[in-house]
């Protein structure tokens, strides 16, 4: 019989639209102002924090519509933008350093549909807001870890020509001096060091009886040294940001040494904040076993070596040339080994891994210290205004070196699981060539202002009653069905993008279902068109209805499919906007179908189907 589906399709059909219908309802719920505590490095906060924060808030009256301890974190609501903004000061004092204090956006969505995975879309900064950090490049740094390089580089250079020196030592912020023993050792040296060193500069000094060299970059090379720390800097903000899965985000370079990042439709800023804002890496350093520890506490530790502290504040005596540092590292996993403690699993470079194999094969029996190393604000500024980084290392492994290590090994003496999972997190996606300090930290409201998203959400509604008068006029009871499928579309490309966890909102992807729209009602103007068709050639509505939808499906999966493969390439090579705008196109175009072709014709045969008609109102 003609125009009847099995009850499956009703069913499948009913299905779909609800469940795009209540994975869409979070949408409605809106957001609160919120603060989010974590732990530093992966640690949890507890009851005591809990109480630290409410006591802290009601000190200063500060009221807050919620506060709970979940998850490891405290996640404090808040009525408006200004007391969230005055509660972050407050707390930051109250709990000091050891926590991170971030703003939040927090949805406002019930319970019973957080339970079944139900959450809002991710709205792009041009909508929503998001988080903005504005973050700044220690150069200082950068140029003491590259002067501390160059010493090393000097030393196995001479070491290799077999030329004696009596010391490698930094002068000043971007020099080397080389102190010698005598004149010949000084030409020696001179020539070999020119040599190999075309980007420096070399200047013969003497003093107090002794000579010696300065060696100064040139400026070129300072410049390409600069550019490279903020460039790769970049690069390493990306890897963590991908790392943290935000959705089209912003990392761009500002000025000469500052790095804008703009996370949209963040909700863990708090975790974002340390892991953008962390410096750290790990070095692996021999053991001086030999050396006095009683006399290296007094400040008597032997020459090429130096103390440390482990997590308990003991101090260890290290030599402190670096056998490898972080930017070997390839890939860096978190696990628990047999008996459950944490543990990261690290994988090296050729070069690294040859370097530590080399190392480990001469030294067995011999201990072998990781050194976890990282930069953080010190609360203080220098005279530009500038926030200063002090440099905090530990030791958290202490092991014997029991065989020959190759390219792959593990480290053990970490706190906590999550604390073993941020610090593969942020080896995997590099360690920073300098230190960078969060200088600015806000959440922004939209870019292109409220009146330009009030335009675009018109824009949408009034397109969708432009189109829907149209058909409900033209094509009468058959306009009202594809009114219908319209509405259902929209829920399903709603639904749709706020299941997907990658699906970002934007203004340009309010534009891409203002297109779907259209494009919709175009493939149920092709269906009505030729039911039309095929009644002015004398089919009965029974035969029109089947012929219109069997003749018209070609031409609409053509149509459809040739937009899509657009909306895919417009996505492959594009960024930011555009993509946002081809993930709506492209959930736009496979829903417009699904509702004009199967969603219509469910409706038509529901009402047509199986029954003896004369006239259709189409």
């Amino acid at each position: 019989m003609l125009n009847r589906y099995p009850l499956w399709k009703y069913l499948m059909v009913v299905f779909a639209i609800a469940i795009a219908a209540l994975y869409a309802l979070p949408n409605l719920y809106g957001e609160d102002p919120a603060i989010q505590v974590t732990g530093a490095r992966g640690a949890s906060v507890d009851m005591s924090t809990l109480d630290a924060v409410t006591k802290a808030l009601d000190e200063k009256s500060l009221s807050h519509k919620s506060i709970a301890l979940e998850n490891g974190s405290i996640l404090i609501r808040f009525t408006d933008t200004d007391t969230q903004i005055s509660a972050r000061d407050v707390i930051s004092e109250a709990l000091g350093e050891n926590t991170i204090v971030a703003l939040n956006l927090a949805p406002s969505t019930p319970n019973w549909l957080e339970a079944i995975g139900a959450a809002p879309m991710k709205l792009g900064l041009d909508l929503r807001g998001g988080v903005h950090f504005l973050m700044e490049v220690d150069m200082d740094a950068a140029m003491e870890k590259l002067v501390s390089q160059q010493e090393e580089a000097f030393r196995s250079e001479l070491r290799d020509e077999r030329i004696r020196y009596r010391a490698i030592r930094p002068s000043g912020s971007d020099a080397v001096e080389v102190v010698l023993r005598d004149k010949k050792q000084l030409e020696e040296a001179k020539a070999i060091l020119v040599k190999k060193h075309a980007d420096m500069t070399f200047e013969e000094v003497s003093t107090s009886g002794r000579v010696g060299l300065i060696a100064h970059f040139t400026e070129q090379r300072l410049q390409e040294i600069r550019n490279y720390a903020v460039e790769q800097n970049i690069t390493i903000l990306r890897n963590r940001v991908n790392e943290l899965g935000v959705a089209e985000p912003l990392v761009q370079r500002q000025g000469a040494s500052r790095i804008v990042v703009e996370l949209p439709g963040v909700q863990d800023t708090a975790r974002a904040k340390e892991i953008l804002g962390a410096t750290a890496t790990l070095e692996f350093r021999e053991v001086d076993s030999k050396a006095d520890l009683s006399a290296a506490v007094n400040g008597h530790a032997p020459a090429g070596s130096e103390i440390k502290q482990d997590r308990d504040g003991r101090p260890v005596v290290l030599k402190k040339r670096v056998i490898l540092g972080g930017s070997s590292i390839t890939d860096a996993s978190s696990s628990t080994d047999e008996y459950g403690r944490p543990q990261v699993n690290i994988s090296l470079d050729s070069e690294g891994g040859n370097k530590m194999a080399a190392f480990s094969k001469k030294n067995i029996g011999k201990l072998m210290a990781t050194v976890f190393a990282e930069y953080k604000d010190s609360g203080k500024r220098n005279k530009e205004g500038k926030v200063i980084l002090s440099k905090h290392e530990e030791v958290i492994n202490q092991a014997t070196i029991q065989s020959a290590l190759g390219r792959s090994f593990r480290i053990t003496g970490i706190d906590s699981v999550s604390e073993a999972h941020n610090l593969a997190l942020l080896l995997r996606a590099g360690a920073l060539i300098a230190p960078i300090s969060i200088v600015e930290e806000r959440t922004i409201g939209p870019s292109m202002g409220q009146q330009n998203i009030d335009m675009g959400i018109q824009a949408c509604v009034w397109g969708m009653v432009a189109v829907m008068l149209f058909t409900l006029l033209y094509y009468r009871k058959f306009g009202l069905i594809a009114n219908m499928a319209l509405m259902a579309n929209l829920v399903l490309i709603i639904g749709v993008m706020s299941m997907i966890p990658g699906a970002t909102m934007t203004l340009p992807g309010i534009a891409g279902i203002v297109l779907t729209v259209g494009m919709a009602v175009d493939a149920n103007v092709l269906i009505f068109e030729r039911i039309r068709e095929e009644l002015r050639e004398g089919r009965n509505p029974q035969q029109a209805i089947h012929q219109g939808y069997a003749n018209a499906f070609s031409t609409i999966a053509d149509a459809n499919i040739t937009t899509l493969i657009t909306a895919i390439i417009l996505f492959a090579v594009g960024t930011g906007a555009i993509k946002g705008f081809a993930v709506t196109l492209s959930i736009g175009i496979l829903t417009s179908m699904f509702t004009a072709i199967v969603g219509t014709r469910c409706v038509v045969n529901l009402i047509y189907g199986g029954k003896r008609i004369d006239k259709l109102s189409i």
